[in-house]
């Protein structure tokens, strides 16, 4: 559902550049007040997991359509809303700038629909709600698929209200959303379960690790095992099951091309749209997750496990640049 510049406007880029700004902003602050050292390295892998398994295509049966993770209801049930929120947007940042995935001009957008209403929505009014008197098997697949269902219906409906506010293209806003909604209604509840299978995982093995959640079940795998199975799996799916995605049109590329009979728009090549297509192509060096003039699928392999280290690597730093200024924040308190 990763949108493309020529969808929006640079007015509503702005805007919504803006408010996912200001939410990555309170989220920090939010961050910054937790002491958690476990959370560094799980804002890490999980960050790498969810960039792995966004590269796996699956195909919706019957439509010619295909969907992806989108992964803010996983990340959050883990890490809550501030950190689950940091960790997307590092996500989308990678994918945005170093392989072309969604326009640089339409990021803010894709933040706040792909990030916003899964990390914060999903968090605090579905997941939080649903295991207020602890969690089990039933109540995280529960969580999980309305979760994933309600969120991911929020952020389609948010694409065709952004595309329509824009006014830049020809699609008509009822037959728009007529084809986004049920689509992405599908996906959702395939994400649902994808997301309910990773939970039910961490709740077996480390069920500490599961946010806002009060447990007396006994931890059956060392941290370090658990973070160990997570970060391999994210390694086996961008380095390999990726080969294996579909290749039918996502959610948003289909509903185009049923609306406008065209799988992707132009821009208007021109001012921002033009700035911001030459930062992508400088800076990405793996488009599309291949190489550059390429189809070797080697390009899909080294797209995934890169990407995932590159995510894995800047969540590492952001969280400890985090730590950093708690503790200066603490000593100040105390002189």
């Amino acid at each position: 559902m990763h949108m493309a510049d020529a969808l929006v406007s640079p007015a509503v880029a702005g805007v919504m550049a803006a408010a996912s700004a200001t939410a990555a902003v309170v989220s920090v602050y939010k961050v910054s007040q937790e002491d958690n050292r476990k959370k560094i390295p799980l804002m890490g892998v999980m960050g790498a997991f969810v960039f792995a398994a966004q590269m796996i295509n699956f195909t919706i049966p019957g439509t010619g359509s295909s969907g992806h993770l989108c992964g803010g209801m996983m990340l959050s049930a883990l890490l809550g809303p501030w950190a689950g929120f940091l960790s997307m947007i590092a996500v989308l940042l990678i994918q945005c700038l170093f392989f072309a995935d969604g326009g640089l001009l339409a990021l803010g957008c894709n933040i706040w629909n792909m990030a916003f209403y899964g990390c914060f929505l999903g968090s605090l009014l579905i997941w939080r709600p649903i295991m207020k008197n602890g969690a089990s098997r039933l109540k995280i697949l529960i969580a999980s698929v309305v979760g994933c269902v309600v969120t991911l219906q929020l952020g389609a409906f948010s694409v065709v209200l952004e595309t329509l506010v824009s006014g830049i293209t020809e699609l008509p806003f009822g037959v728009f959303a007529a084809a986004m909604q049920p689509i992405h209604l599908a996906i959702g509840l395939v994400e649902g379960l994808i997301t309910a299978a990773v939970l039910i995982f961490v709740y077996e093995a480390r069920p500490e690790l599961l946010w806002g959640i009060d447990t007396q079940k006994e931890n059956r795998m060392p941290i370090g095992a658990t973070f160990g199975v997570l970060g391999g799996a994210a390694a086996v799916i961008g380095g390999g099951l990726s080969l294996l995605a579909s290749s039918l049109p996502d959610g948003l590329e289909w509903a185009i091309g049923r609306v406008a009979g065209v799988e992707e728009l132009e821009s208007a090549g021109t001012g921002a749209y033009a700035a911001a297509e030459s930062v992508q192509e400088s800076l990405s060096f793996l488009p599309d997750y291949a190489f550059k003039g390429s189809e070797s699928v080697l390009g899909t392999t080294v797209s995934g496990i890169v990407g995932a280290l590159l995510v894995l690597a800047l969540l590492i730093c952001v969280a400890f640049i985090i730590r950093a200024f708690r503790k200066k924040q603490q000593a100040s308190t105390e002189e």
